[in-house]
């Protein structure tokens, strides 16, 4: 054993600093990966016994209204969180200078990092609440009459992204500026000389060399729009009527709320859930591969 760790010591070291983590990553993530979809194949309250019924949860899915609705709400999330990405990489390129006070301004923009889902959710309620709320209040003198924002059916899940968005810019303003801190000076440079300025130096000289920080940011921005479940919990608890429901927070209901139950019913939706996490996420990681390959 002692001389084939000394001939192979090179190639076993890192395999065994990664053991503990591989262990851990397997355990809390692969395993229960497929334990859902085996679950999901079951009727099963979580507690007796479970009966075995193939197919029959993700047949009901196709024909749920509520299902319809959460996946209708959860595309919106995604297409609108998708702004966190450029609003944060803008507003980093501002953080991004050597100018007097420019430190209260990051602590300012990094704010809202630091906060708790759970108080973002609330300090939206109490900003669109009526009556008293700011924005209700600015809506009523703007126009003369106010806007329930999380009573309207049509607005609520708008209003609920506002209050993500302002969290996640702040995240993806973070990877960026830690970015652009390994941009290469001298091609700046060059590129000055040659002529390059504003949005041709922004698009053909700054943005491929963030391409790690984009890859990430929109990895937890798919991620963090389709795990919607902590902002609708506290701001709308799924209404009004339902309207605000997306797909994590209806997996939710249907497995461990006093209206549901139904485990197997439940990881049918995690698994709807998950698999489309992974067609976004995959297909971005297929164009970057891509990219790179190309070059």
């Amino acid at each position: 054993m002692s001389a084939y760790w000394k001939a192979n010591q090179r190639r076993l070291a890192p395999w065994l600093f990664l053991a503990p983590g591989l262990f851990m990553f397997a355990v809390y993530v692969i395993i229960p990966i497929f334990q859902s979809m085996w679950i999901s194949l079951y009727d099963w309250d979580g507690l007796g016994q479970a009966t075995w019924i193939g197919t029959a949860n993700y047949v009901e899915l196709s024909t749920d209204p509520n299902m319809v609705t959460s996946f209708k709400n959860n595309i919106i999330w995604l297409a609108l969180y998708m702004l966190a990405v450029p609003a944060g990489l803008f507003i980093a390129i501002f953080l991004n200078q050597t100018v007097r006070g420019i430190r209260l301004y990051k602590s300012l923009f990094f704010f809202p990092f630091v906060i708790s889902q759970v108080v973002v959710g609330l300090i939206f309620s109490w900003f669109y609440a009526p009556n008293f709320g700011l924005f209700y209040k600015l809506i009523e003198t703007v126009t003369g009459t106010g806007v329930a924002i999380l009573a309207d059916p049509d607005l609520v899940t708008y209003g609920i992204i506002a209050a993500g968005l302002w969290p996640q810019i702040a995240y993806v303003m973070i990877l960026y500026l830690t970015g652009l801190n390994n941009v290469a000076p001298d091609q700046i440079e060059a590129a000055r000389l040659d002529g390059a300025r504003g949005w041709r130096m922004l698009w053909y000289v700054i943005i491929p060399q963030l391409r790690p920080a984009t890859f990430i940011a929109i990895v937890v921005t798919v991620i963090g729009a389709l795990r919607s479940f902590d902002l609708v919990s506290i701001m709308t608890s799924g209404g009004p009527f339902g309207s605000s429901r997306v797909l994590s927070y209806y997996m939710y209901e249907q497995a461990l709320s006093e209206y549901g139950y139904r485990m197997g019913y439940g990881a049918a939706i995690a698994v709807v859930l998950f698999a489309i996490m992974m067609v976004f996420i995959s297909g971005f990681i297929w164009k970057m591969w891509r990219d790179e390959t190309e070059r």
